[in-house]
């Protein structure tokens, strides 16, 4: 008698890559699509009705966040198989999408047969963490890290307020906002401003 298929719940926004993704999960043996969102929020509800064995989870979703998604789940199912699939390779996406709870971090150029065999190892209750995601990490994990405000003063800088903008927002003097901003050039190894925005895009620290 064979074993139970694997169930799975795939979760994205774009639904030309939910349909391949179902295609391609559909085509191996021994596993099988229980449901499909389209929204963070749908995935948790989703997730809840189904209890699927494993999730494909992308980061970026409307109305809830992949991380934010993976973390509701997680306080209603603390054991959830999640294994994130997306298109953002970024230090900070990869170290908030695992610390929130996820057993997998794939990026969508991943082949057929790797996709299935992380869907399989992670329902097996192993881990999944290519080696370049395991790089990057650990890049993570050895960069100075921001403070909570020093992400504030980034985020407002990237969209592109001035020191005066900034202190206003914040209810800050000027000073303490450029004190934060020359902590941040100096964490992130950067000049200038431009600089700094584009290090934060790159590291998923800030989205446009």
């Amino acid at each position: 008698m064979s074993p139970p298929s694997i169930r799975v719940l795939i979760a994205d926004d774009h639904p030309v890559v939910r349909s391949g993704l179902v295609m391609i999960v559909q085509s191996a043996a021994g596993v099988e699509v229980v449901a499909e969102a389209s929204t963070g929020t749908e995935a948790v509800e989703l997730f809840r009705q189904y209890q699927p064995d494993v999730a494909l989870m992308d980061l970026k979703m409307p109305e809830l966040g992949g991380v934010d998604a993976i973390a509701a789940i997680r306080l209603e199912c603390p054991h959830a198989r999640i294994i994130i699939l997306t298109t953002y390779d970024g230090d900070e996406d990869i170290y908030r999408g695992l610390s929130a709870g996820a057993r997998g971090y794939l990026l969508k150029n991943v082949t057929r047969l790797e996709l299935i065999d992380a869907i399989q190892r992670v329902h097996a209750g192993q881990k999944y963490i290519p080696a370049e995601v395991g790089a990057r990490l650990a890049e993570r994990l050895t960069n100075p890290q921001l403070t909570n405000r020093e992400r504030e003063v980034l985020l407002l800088i990237t969209e592109g307020k001035s020191n005066q903008e900034i202190a206003a927002a914040l209810n800050v003097s000027e000073g303490t906002v450029k004190f934060h901003v020359n902590g941040i050039l100096r964490k992130l190894n950067v000049s200038d401003r431009t600089q700094a925005v584009l290090v934060a895009l790159k590291r998923g620290i800030a989205n446009l």
